[in-house]
């Protein structure tokens, strides 16, 4: 086997290891974005489904929904944190 080839063979390998990381990117963030909104609107739906027993209610308008979308859990708690604050 001529040396040229290996290298050659060697680099092609590395050039499609670099492209699909780096196509893997961007579907592993959309995949996680779609599951960050949707644990978030279940775990929402729970906590308006039950915050409607003791009184409890987080409007579901676009900043709520982006919130949610973008954070997941960690958003639903802020929203909580800010509702009791605007509450009080």
């Amino acid at each position: 086997m001529d040396t040229n080839f290996l290298i050659a063979f060697g680099l092609g390998l590395v050039l499609i290891y670099i492209i699909g990381k780096v196509m893997m990117f961007p579907f592993k963030w959309v995949i996680k974005l779609i599951v960050n909104a949707v644990v978030g609107a279940v775990v929402l739906w729970v906590v308006n489904y039950f915050g409607a027993i003791v009184n409890f209610h987080i409007p579901l308008n676009p900043i709520t929904a982006l919130t949610v979308g973008f954070l997941g859990v960690p958003g639903i708690i802020i929203l909580i944190v800010i509702q009791q604050i605007i509450m009080k």
